[in-house]
Order: structure tokens, then C-alpha cells, then sequence
């Protein structure tokens, strides 16, 4: 039974602390639309699409409507395309792309994600073509999202994708130079990737998931934030369980939409993913939860203390909340979408060192992170190669999401509006990496990756 004390505090959390749902994503399997011939399969690769996500736009503003409860962006992941176009006969993987930003128009969704590649072994011939279609891709096309997963803790880590990936980034940069480099702002390098994850610019629909599924995301730093303002001075058993508490009420709202708009869309459920996905809001942010617990600024020694404790407790909070939790689940770190987290730039507390210390414990890793445009491929493949190797060690998704900003230096930033927020220009070494990148080859799998 739910209180009304319940109700009363939902209500709150939504009006006064920026708690909602970001996204509701319907996964789509493309793997019937497989065809020797580009033009049939992107044909029926659209009608698929479209067919199935018609009321998905719809379905989630009548819930939006009827439960008071916001559902900022509605989307899709599909099948990598690597996988779905690689029977056809195109060199390019561009008119794929066109198709799937079409379809998405069609629907009314915000973004499409499944751009993507799983090479973390070693490339097929689709792979390679659709890794060398991203920059065009992601500079033509509004709507679509781009992911590479280039290691798991089970096979290593595929260096020569790694490398290759430096250079699509600095491609796409320099296609959409007029807007900042906004095409890498829709581009993820993986290690471990998950199939289910409902937030972009990494969703993709996996080899194992069915036919359709809608998977939920979750959000809510606000809520985390105003709870912590109630225990002020507590011990941090204190605060790991207020944190949980507030975790598990936050995780059985995104249940109820979930389920909701899987039986209204006469869709399987698939998961809650309870990850704290901040914006560029004033009340929504992760680094501010974190100065809640004493820090002066995030950044400062003991963040990354902090960051660990929130994000496990997130996690055990939400895993209580529902019997699907998947995804990423836990606490985002992207810089140009957390307004403490670009204070925190500004202002000389957080460096990129300090960003990738903390990524040993948050759930994803370097993202939104703006750097100068003279920044070389090599030295953006060696940030990959680091941030990567976190997640191989770990056994952990670790991901990477970069944007050499062409013409601007450390101190400039840039805009890119919306949930994507501003992004500070940050320092990198200046001391290079192109001799070790240039080895390529494979990163052998970890000792502990031998655990059958």
C-alpha cells in the first residue's frame, strides 16, 4: 500500500529536485532485415522501425500525462548496424545512417542509437566499414548515435581499433567544426558494453535481447542531494543509507513507467537502468551531491572516495527496488552536462587525472569531455587506451566520450546546448603518445578474465 506521506514526497521530488524519467528507449532487433542489396535492407530496416515505435511517442507522454511524472526524451537502439548492413554490398555505411536519422524523425523520437561496432576481437568487414562511415555519419545526421566497443576483461584490448578510433574522432570533429565538434558529442568508445543500455550515445539492441524490449533510465542527483542536505555532519553509514532509501524509491517510480509503457506498447519489459545522469540544470548535478558530503569542490582528495560510496549505495538501493535492474546503473560523470562538474573545471578543481581516478568507480568514464583541437589522434587514442584498460583490469563498462573542439584551447568553452550543456576545454599532456600507439596489435586479457 502507498501512503499518502509517499505520494506527497514523489510529488516534491519531481517539482522542487528535478527527479524524472530521461528516457524511456524501445530496443529493436534488425536482424531479419539483413540483405544482399543496401537499398532493400534500409528499406526494411525503416518500415521495422517505424512499424514498431509509432505509439512509443505517444504512449510516453500519455504516462508523462496521467502520473505527473516528466519522460524527457523517448528513443531507440537497434542492432548494430556493423551487423545488420554487413551483407549488403555498400562500401560506405552513410546511407544506413540517413535511414536510421529518417526513421527517427518518423517516430518522433530524440536520438537512435546502433551506429555501432563490437571489435574488441577484431573487425569484420562490416565492422571496418562502419567504423570508417562514423565521421560522415554523425556529421550528416541529427538523431544518430555512435558506440565502438573495442575491449571486454574476457578478450583484451583490440589496439589497433583503438588507434583507429583517434582518427575518426578527430574526423568527425573537423566535419562539424562550425558547431564545436558536435558529431564526437554522439560518439562512445566501450570497453565491456552492455546490450541493454537505455542512455545515449550508447545504446545499442544486443545479439541477446528479443525481438523488441523497452528498457527505462531513470535519473535524479536532486533527490540524492536534498536528502543528504538532512543529515548534514551524519557518519557516512548515515549517508550510504540515506542514499540507498532515496535510490530505491527513485528506481520503483522508473518500475511503474517501465512496466506501464511495456504493456501499453504490448512490448516485453527489459530493464530499469538507475543510473544518477545529471544535466547542465541548476539542482542537477552529480559533483553537487558529492560537495554535499564535505568537499569543498569536486576534485578535491577524497572525491573519489565520495563518488565510490554514492555509487554503490545507488546501486544497492535500486538492485532492492526491482528484479531488473541493467544497463549502466549508478553515478554519470559527464562534465559538459553537470553544472558542478564544469564549475569544478573552471575553477582549477578537477583536471582530466583527477576525472580518470574516478572513473575506477563511477559507471561509465571520460565523458563529454571537451579537449584542444590541436589535440592529436595518437594522444586521443591514448586517453581511449587508459580509460579502456580501467575497465578490462576492473572488469567493469568503461567508456570513453571525447571532443578535440577545433580552434579552441584550454580556458575556452564550448556550447552545445540542451541535456549536452557547455564543456570547459581541458588540459592534456603535452607530451606524446605516438610510439606507443603505432604498436598496435592486441592487449592480451588479464589473468582474472580466465575465471571459467
Amino acid at each position: 500500500m502507498i501512503s499518502p506521506f509517499e505520494i506527497i514526497e514523489t510529488i516534491k521530488m519531481i517539482q522542487e529536485e528535478n527527479l524524472d524519467i530521461r528516457t524511456i528507449t524501445m530496443g529493436i532487433s534488425l536482424r531479419d532485415c539483413c540483405h544482399p542489396d543496401a537499398g532493400e535492407a534500409c528499406r526494411k530496416i525503416y518500415d521495422k522501425i517505424t512499424s514498431l515505435s509509432r505509439d512509443l511517442v505517444k504512449v510516453g507522454e500519455d504516462i508523462e500525462r496521467e502520473y505527473g511524472i516528466p519522460i524527457i526524451n523517448k528513443r531507440i537502439s537497434v542492432t548494430p548496424i556493423s551487423l545488420a548492413a554487413e551483407s549488403s554490398d555498400e562500401e560506405s555505411y552513410l546511407r544506413f545512417a540517413q535511414t536510421l536519422d529518417k526513421a527517427a524523425d518518423t517516430a518522433g523520437v530524440n536520438f537512435i542509437g546502433g551506429f555501432s561496432a563490437l571489435v574488441h576481437k577484431g573487425y569484420t568487414k562490416g565492422d571496418g566499414r562502419l567504423i570508417r562511415s562514423i565521421p560522415e555519419a554523425l556529421s550528416t545526421t541529427r538523431k544518430v548515435c555512435s558506440s565502438v566497443n573495442v575491449a571486454t576483461t574476457k578478450a583484451g584490448i583490440n589496439m589497433d581499433a583503438v588507434r583507429e578510433m583517434g582518427l575518426m574522432i578527430k574526423e568527425a570533429a573537423r566535419l562539424t567544426a562550425d558547431n564545436g565538434g558536435l558529431a564526437c558529442a554522439k560518439l562512445v568508445v566501450f570497453s565491456n558494453v552492455p546490450e541493454d543500455n537505455p542512455f545515449m550515445a550508447g545504446a545499442f539492441h544486443g545479439i541477446g535481447e528479443p525481438e523488441c524490449v523497452i528498457n527505462v533510465g531513470v535519473s535524479g542527483p536532486g533527490a540524492i542531494k536534498s536528502a543528504l542536505e538532512k543529515v548534514k555532519g551524519a557518519d557516512f553509514g548515515v549517508v550510504a543509507e540515506t542514499i540507498k532509501k532515496k535510490a530505491f524509491k527513485i528506481t520503483r517510480m522508473g518500475e511503474l513507467v517501465a512496466r506501464e509503457a511495456s504493456r501499453r506498447l504490448g512490448v516485453p519489459f527489459g530493464i530499469v537502468d538507475l543510473s544518477l545522469a545529471p544535466t547542465p540544470t541548476i539542482g542537477d548535478s552529480v559533483a553537487h551531491i558529492l560537495e554535499e558530503m564535505g568537499l569543498e569542490k569536486c576534485g578535491a582528495h577524497g572525491t573519489t572516495a565520495a563518488l565510490a560510496l554514492l555509487n554503490d549505495a545507488v546501486k544497492k538501493g535500486g538492485t532492492m527496488a526491482s528484479s531488473y535492474v541493467g544497463g549502466l546503473s549508478g553515478a554519470f560523470i559527464p562534465v559538459s552536462e553537470d553544472a558542478g562538474m564544469i564549475d569544478a573545471v573552471q575553477c582549477g578543481a578537477l583536471s582530466l587525472e583527477k576525472l580518470e581516478a574516478m572513473t575506477c568507480v563511477c559507471s561509465v568514464g571520460l565523458d563529454m569531455i571537451v579537449v584542444p583541437g590541436s589535440t592529436s589522434a595518437e594522444t586521443i587514442s591514448a586517453i581511449i587506451a587508459d580509460e579502456i584498460a580501467i575497465g578490462v583490469i576492473n572488469n567493469k563498462t568503461t567508456a570513453v566520450r571525447i571532443i578535440p573542439a577545433p580552434g579552441k584551447e584550454v580556458g575556452d568553452v564550448v556550447e552545445f546546448g540542451g541535456l549536452l550543456g557547455s564543456g570547459p576545454v581541458m588540459k592534456v599532456s603535452p607530451f606524446g603518445s605516438e610510439e606507443f600507439i603505432k604498436r598496435g596489435g592486441r592487449v592480451p586479457a588479464p589473468i582474472h578474465s580466465l575465471s571459467n
